[in-house]
């Protein structure tokens, strides 16, 4: 991997909140409107098992990410303890995950400003932002890691607001609607009105939601102290999402009847403006920009990272694996924009919210692949450990092995089998499927052939 030449450029601090980024992004403010449409306020259950789901997985990284910190990790982790054929269909499965999730955070960037300034359309203001994503990702990784940082801020301070402002209007003391107790919360139709199946139909969409944790194993590479900074962030992966995901989720449906949620907006801001705090909900369409742009400032890092790992296994141009002057790989991240921008395209011509939760669910199959292969990765890795002997001399060890890696490959299996009875997300489960497996065809035939020249040559 010549890891010698990336630079570890970032702090603890920086990665902590990088993997804040991933996660709260615009599908979070707007993505949790479909689920709460589909499952009522039984969706705070799938927020429940989606981020047991993630802190599995988180786990089963964090014990590989501590033993091998390389930039590409778990692309690097599924050739080595799985198959160079299974890698090479992952890791172009998770480029494609952000090549898709990438777009869609800036087609919301570029619906917000567009209600701002009607005159510029959304696909300039996509184009726009895409163009700041790829500045900051092209300089010294610090810069990326300090603008992280300060974006994850901006959208961990709106939740905390959120959460103050919500549970105020739950008691009564903002508004005049005085105390509110369950009355919306279970006043149209009870606690699952669509039936708890709903919840399960609603996971892909939430795992969506949850992507971005596993880039700090992508920026592992570029860490400075990675056998100290991953352990942590792992470990804070458990009060993140119920601090961040689920106590706010809990008062939002608290506050704002199930069935008025919707794709259409922000509902956080459709709670908050029905009790008269329009001037909060406007900001709130501050905080979806800021968002968007943070999510995929590190999209795009995550995946070039895959690309540039992809190129150095040569499962992609090797052209791709160089580094510029500041050891970024460049050329990885203006590949990864050009194909975002190609998606970006293909939306200006069908300007629809359908297409806007079609890109959540293809990103949400490819993801859960590649969230599978870290766990399948983690089971591999520690049941060679186990026969070789070497388990004590592990720095970090995934806890309750094996329960909690099965865990965390099952569930995934089973969110990607419901997404076949599920008519919303159907299309982009078989759009997904291909993603992955022509990759790994095209590369099995490859290896094939070059061991047939071999064989020739030496006759």
């Amino acid at each position: 991997m010549n890891e010698s030449k990336m630079n570890r450029g970032l702090k603890n601090r920086h990665l902590q909140l990088i993997s804040l980024g991933g996660v709260i992004g615009s599908g979070y403010f707007l993505g949790t409107g479909y689920v709460l449409e589909k499952a009522g306020p039984a969706a705070i259950l799938a927020y429940l098992l989606g981020g047991l789901i993630v802190l599995c997985v988180m786990l089963c990284l964090a014990e590989l990410a501590v033993d091998k910190p390389v930039s590409g990790s778990f692309v690097t982790y599924a050739q080595e303890h799985i198959s160079s054929t299974w890698a090479c269909g992952v890791g172009w499965a998770y480029w494609i995950t952000w090549v898709a999730y990438v777009p869609s955070e800036m087609i919301a960037a570029g619906i917000i400003m567009n209600n701002f300034l009607p005159m510029v359309s959304q696909l300039w203001w996509a184009v726009f932002f895409s163009l700041i994503v790829t500045c900051i990702n092209l300089f010294h990784v610090d810069k990326f890691g300090e603008s992280e940082s300060w974006l994850s801020l901006i959208k961990i301070l709106a939740l905390v607001a959120f959460t103050v402002v919500a549970g105020l209007i739950c008691l009564g003391l903002i508004g005049d609607q005085g105390f509110i107790g369950t009355s919306v919360l279970l006043g149209s139709g009870g606690f699952a009105p669509n039936g708890y199946w709903s919840i399960v139909l609603t996971m892909v969409i939430i795992l969506v939601n949850f992507q971005g944790t596993e880039i700090i194993g992508l920026a592992a590479g570029e860490c400075k102290e990675p056998a100290k900074s991953i352990p942590i962030a792992v470990r804070n992966v458990t009060w993140r999402i119920i601090a961040l995901y689920i106590i706010p989720i809990s008062l939002l449906i608290s506050i704002l009847p199930w069935d008025k949620a919707s794709l259409e907006e922000s509902v956080f801001a459709a709670a908050v403006n029905q009790y008269g705090l329009t001037g909060f909900g406007a900001f709130f369409a501050f905080v979806i920009l800021t968002a968007a742009i943070s999510c995929s400032n590190s999209g795009l890092y995550g995946a070039a990272r895959a690309m540039h790992a992809l190129a150095k296994m040569d499962m992609a141009p090797k052209s791709l694996g160089k580094l510029n002057n500041n050891g970024m790989p460049s050329r990885s991240v203006m590949v990864s924009l050009w194909a975002c921008w190609a998606v970006i395209l293909i939306y200006a011509f069908n300007p629809d919210s359908v297409i806007y939760t079609y890109l959540l669910a293809v990103s949400g199959f490819t993801g859960a692949i590649a969230w599978i292969s870290i766990c399948w990765s983690q089971y591999r890795f520690r049941k060679q450990k186990i026969a070789e002997g070497t388990v004590a001399e592990l720095r970090y060890k995934t806890p309750l092995f094996p329960y909690v890696t099965l865990f965390g490959i099952w569930a995934q299996v089973f969110c990607l089998v419901v997404m076949v009875f599920t008519p919303d997300l159907q299309e982009a489960l078989f759009a997904g499927i291909p993603m992955l497996i022509l990759p790994m065809v095209w590369y099995h035939f490859r290896e094939k052939h070059r061991a047939a020249v071999a064989a020739r040559a030496l006759r």
